[in-house]
């Protein structure tokens, strides 16, 4: 469809577009605004299991494509099947929603800036303001959403009675999340 354009640009279209209707469904589909994770190790909502169903598609689908694209970082696997398998046992389980649904939404709150970063330097546009500023966005809200909510939400899914998978996961996420966070940093502190 777009012959000039890189495979991993068009990848990053169509992550953006998962994205973009993730965070959407997941803010819908949040219970209780006041407690983003109530209610905790309950039964998840039909919503809640529309937006499991496609998220999980879209990380097989992630997955896939690096592979294809001989892109498969050990950071990206590890994030690609923590998701996968923590996805697939609140699907299987049939609960854990509030919990996978706040990780979502804050995971991926950050990568329409990640992808812009990627989009704007595919245009051309690498050293310009609009690039810095996608930049501080993305380390910005990375870091906000991943190392200052993320923890009290692993703390918090890990407290509940919640099972062992799903807890397990929780944690992988939350390592993953710090390692990129440290790849983040050395960035910020180089530039």
């Amino acid at each position: 469809m777009f012959p000039k354009w890189s495979f991993d640009l068009c990848e990053r279209m169509v992550s953006t577009i998962h994205v973009v209707s993730a965070v959407i469904l997941c803010s819908i589909s949040v219970q209780d605004w006041r407690c983003l994770v109530c209610p905790l190790a309950s039964n998840s909502s039909p919503l809640q299991m529309r937006v499991l169903e496609l998220s999980l598609a879209y990380f097989i689908y992630d997955l896939v494509c690096c592979w294809l694209d001989n892109n498969i970082g050990i950071d990206n696997f590890a994030h690609n099947l923590v998701s996968i398998v923590g996805i697939g046992a609140g699907l299987a389980y049939e609960m854990c929603g509030s919990e996978i649904v706040a990780t979502l939404l804050i995971t991926k709150i950050s990568s329409p800036f990640l992808h812009l970063r990627e989009l704007i330097k595919e245009l051309g546009y690498k050293n310009t303001l609009l690039n810095l500023a996608a930049d501080v966005s993305f380390a910005v809200i990375f870091t906000l959403a991943r190392m200052c909510v993320g923890p009290y939400l692993c703390y918090v899914t890990m407290s509940a009675k919640n099972p062992i998978l799903i807890k397990t996961v929780g944690m992988g996420l939350l390592l993953v999340s710090a390692f990129w966070f440290y790849k983040i940093a050395k960035v910020v502190k180089y530039n």
